[in-house]
């Protein structure tokens, strides 16, 4: 059952949100993507696109000390205020969207409201739980949510790990609700960098072996809107192949080749080119400094 009220989503800053923009003051949490139900009819331009969710606008509460940013969550039909304590004498469970250096400051100034009966959820990069529970009064629920830029079209991965005082039911109720940015799974705290390496950054890796696939078949004649188009439909269907079928990607690889067809042929050109150790090598440089990143 989904908690009454529902607190304020949000994204560690812009760089991987859509249309959101950089605190102004510690003390802001931020928006990142509400899933409601029913939006109301509006003239503001939203900064991404909307798709019905799991929570109804009604019930979200989103907090920021301006209405930049709270004006697009106010087009959707949500409730905001300009009160991060208000969020907390509201809502049971809340999201804090900030910057890692600036969330110390918020979770001061909400501590003198928070209880045991709500559920914290951080999408703070870097700040571990272990660190959240130090700022936080004892026995406080409290999660770690990582995000990727594709839960915009609700295809996002994203994992979270939960600190020593949430149950299994807090956690699914969290994951039953991010669900409906994309695929949600459950990990312990130490996976948190290595899927920043894999799926944050991947997307970005994703796009540079699109662009190459894309101008492969430009270079061969075709047209490049048209290659670019194939390129990601060739990526989207294999990747629902995969998921859906649960095979392993060297099954569906090898289900594809024929002796002495064109894609061994291709294949053999990517060994050559050493595209699986530069993509491995890229996965570990990025988990690497996630965690340097992590420590300071």
């Amino acid at each position: 059952m989904v908690h009454p009220a529902l607190g304020s989503w949000g994204q560690e800053g812009a760089q991987d949100g859509p249309g959101v923009a950089e605190p102004e003051r510690p003390s802001e949490l931020l928006p990142l993507l509400s899933v409601p139900s029913y939006p109301t009819p509006s003239t503001t331009p939203l900064p991404f696109p909307f798709f019905p969710g799991k929570v109804e606008a009604q019930h979200i509460l989103a907090s920021a000390p301006t209405d930049r940013n709270l004006c697009h969550f106010q087009a959707l039909g949500c409730r905001t205020t300009h009160s991060n304590q208000e969020v907390l004498q509201s809502c049971l469970l809340v999201i804090f969207a900030t910057k890692p250096h600036v969330l110390p400051a918020v979770l001061a100034e909400v501590a003198p409201v928070v209880t045991t009966e709500h559920i914290l959820v951080s999408v703070a990069a870097g700040v571990s739980l272990s660190t959240l529970e130090e700022l936080l009064p004892p026995n406080t629920r409290v999660l770690r949510v990582l995000p990727n830029l594709p839960c915009v079209v609700q295809e996002g991965a994203i994992v979270m790990a939960r600190g020593r005082h949430v149950g299994s039911s807090e956690t699914k109720l969290l994951q039953h609700l991010l669900e409906a940015c994309g695929r949600c799974e459950e990990v312990p705290e130490a996976y948190v960098d290595i899927h920043t390496g894999l799926s944050g950054s991947g997307v970005a890796f994703v796009c540079a072996f699109s662009e190459a696939l894309a101008e492969g078949a430009v270079k061969m004649g075709m047209p490049s809107s048209l290659a670019h188009r194939i390129a990601a439909q060739t990526l989207l269907g294999t990747a629902k192949m995969l998921l859906h079928e649960g095979q392993h990607p060297a099954q569906l690889r090898s289900d594809v080749c024929t002796p002495g067809g064109t894609t061994i042929y291709g294949l053999h050109a990517l060994e050559q080119g050493g595209l699986r150790a530069a993509t491995m090598s890229a996965v570990e440089a990025a988990t690497c400094r996630a965690k340097e990143l992590s420590r300071k």
